[in-house]
């Protein structure tokens, strides 16, 4: 028998949600029907501005969703606490949790911020840390839950001048493998994806740096 991959209404909690891969995520799967909380660190005061929680709220809510858009501040713990039980208020708990979020910073080691260091292990690593651990219970009451980290391709390898990126993304799959063994028998999976070059707003719109990019990777274009 075929098994059901239909994400309607199940409620996706992400990461990061506002643009990029997260807002991608959302998009998809709010044309299944989906429930999508939105997490990103908003502070435009305009709603209507591109690249924030409420314009991608409106194209979750076009693409077929139902959508909860949330400020929060993801290296905040009691902050994240507070948007899981935001989101099982609203959607009645949460199905798939999507870590998303991430920072980078390119330096080499010894004049690397130590600002930029902590920022970058506590967005990219210490926030997978705490919404997995927030949304667990919730899953666990289930006995069902999908859990997807978006590390990188530096959680496989290595770039120089990258030393906080590439430590914390090797630091996603080790998280993700501990938690996939803890969960095993319990129908939750829990996965890390690692993308190489992706077609985001964080590359830019200049040609000649695409087309270099893209020699890079093996199937000499860009996700």
């Amino acid at each position: 028998q075929e098994a059901d991959m239909s994400l309607k209404g199940k409620t996706l909690f992400i990461t990061g949600a506002s643009r990029g891969i997260g807002l991608a995520i959302a998009r998809r799967a709010a044309a299944d029907g989906a429930n999508i909380v939105i997490l990103a660190k908003t502070t435009e005061a305009t709603p209507k501005l591109p690249g924030t929680i409420y314009s991608a709220a409106e194209e979750v809510q076009a693409a077929g969703g139902q959508a909860l858009p949330l400020a929060v501040d993801i290296r905040d713990e009691d902050a994240v606490l507070a948007a899981v039980a935001q989101a099982v208020e609203r959607f009645g708990g949460i199905d798939m949790l999507i870590n998303n979020a991430g920072i980078q910073h390119v330096s080499p080691v010894e004049t690397f911020p130590i600002e930029k260091w902590d920022a970058i292990i506590a967005i990219n690593l210490s926030s997978v840390f705490h919404a997995t651990r927030a949304a667990l219970p919730y899953m666990k009451a289930k006995k069902w839950g999908r859990i997807i980290n978006v590390a990188s391709a530096h959680g496989l390898v290595a770039s120089p001048f990258k030393s906080a990126y590439v430590a914390a993304k090797h630091g996603v799959v080790g998280f993700t493998k501990s938690c996939a063994l803890e969960t095993a028998e319990l129908g939750i999976t829990v996965n890390a994806i690692c993308p190489g070059y992706i077609r985001t707003e964080a590359l830019g719109n200049d040609p000649a740096t695409l087309a270099e990019l893209a020699k890079r990777v093996p199937a000499r274009r860009l996700g």
